[in-house]
């Protein structure tokens, strides 16, 4: 690996590896009584939609389809607690475990994506009872919360699907997705709203920085993918497609484009989480991968993935004109935090 492949500094590496330990124990500390207190909010009515068995198939059941659209496509509905059905008080407690998985920029993209299904609202002129609805996100926890043992939470609706999982004090984040529609609000007092701006734009940067015989590689289709390729599957892979543009073949200015890129999805996470993904891509080195697919004019189609050994980013913008946009964070053996666990049944068994 280059040295300075990367724009992010060796020290500010080093910092967060000599932080890490702390930071993974405070956030699992205030995942856990975050949790605690959520649950111990409810009835036994509200529990019993919120709690399952940490080992229970349901763990790994995700979708980023509106809520009413789970029951037609999989004959079975989006389980867990809406907002909706939490008191004041409650939905304060679920808000709190949403933003201890997450970083304030993240907290912010995933409270704003909610939102938006107001605006949609009034666009698709929905009725008030109808599918369009800011409290139809649902929170699920696997498990009993604690800061040393084996559980997990999802939060989960229309264009927001995130999952923690936490395991003998190491924790894992992903899958983790956000979408946007609108991706851009055209009307109205939010009119210009791009919530998830920077994940377009460092993306059309890096490939119009790219010279004719990079982009004949990095550009694998002339057409965009409708939609995101491992859409909702339980485990991240591609199948056949092209490889896209390697970071070895890029320069100095490109990687950091790159990196920038990389280092915004990691930084929609709490520090810990970040912290691991930015280690996969320091690890990765020039062994990554960037694949466009469509035009690389704004307002044009498009869809993009940066590929390493361990982890997949996926977008694309494709529907309603181009204004609806999906992102989301993959890792090949990681997802729902299965490594964790595996290295957890390996250590016991020796």
């Amino acid at each position: 690996m280059t040295q300075n492949m990367w724009r992010l500094p060796a020290a500010a590496f080093s910092v967060v590896l000599l932080t890490s330990a702390y930071s993974r124990t405070s956030s699992i500390s205030t995942m856990s009584q975050c949790a605690t207190a959520f649950l111990n909010s409810l009835d036994s009515g509200q529990k019993s939609k919120v709690k399952f068995a940490f080992d229970s198939e349901e763990r790994l059941f995700w979708h980023f389809i509106p809520t009413d659209m789970i029951p037609e496509r999989y004959k079975r509905p989006r389980n867990g607690l809406t907002l909706g059905e939490m008191t004041a008080e409650q939905r304060h407690l679920a808000m709190t475990l949403l933003t201890a998985g997450l970083s304030q920029s993240g907290n912010i993209k995933a409270q704003t994506i909610m939102s938006l299904e107001q605006i949609l609202k009034i666009l698709e002129k929905d009725t008030p009872a109808g599918r369009r609805n800011p409290e139809r996100y649902h929170f699920s926890v696997f498990g009993e919360p604690s800061e040393s043992g084996t559980w997990g939470y999802r939060i989960e609706g229309h264009h927001i699907s995130l999952h923690f999982t936490v395991d003998k004090g190491r924790l894992a984040g992903s899958p983790s997705f956000f979408g946007a529609n609108p991706h851009e609000v055209r009307q109205g007092a939010r009119a210009g709203l791009r919530i998830l701006a920077r994940e377009e734009d460092l993306a059309r940067d890096l490939v119009r920085a790219l010279d004719e015989s990079q982009r004949k590689t990095a550009i694998v289709a002339a057409e965009a993918y409708p939609d995101i390729l491992t859409e909702a599957s339980r485990k991240a892979a591609l199948k056949g497609q092209p490889d896209g543009l390697s970071a070895a073949r890029m320069n100095a200015r490109q990687r950091a484009l790159l990196h920038d890129l990389l280092a915004e999805y990691a930084g929609n996470m709490a520090e810990p989480i970040a912290s691991a993904r930015l280690d996969k891509v320091k690890k990765a080195g020039t062994n990554i991968r960037f694949a466009w697919a469509g035009g690389i004019e704004k307002g044009q189609p498009h869809y993009y993935r940066v590929a390493g050994p361990t982890f997949l980013i996926e977008y694309d913008n494709t529907q309603n004109g181009a204004n609806h946009s999906h992102t989301v964070w993959r890792e090949y053996d990681g997802d729902f935090g299965l490594d964790l666990l595996g290295e957890h049944i390996r250590s016991s068994h020796r």
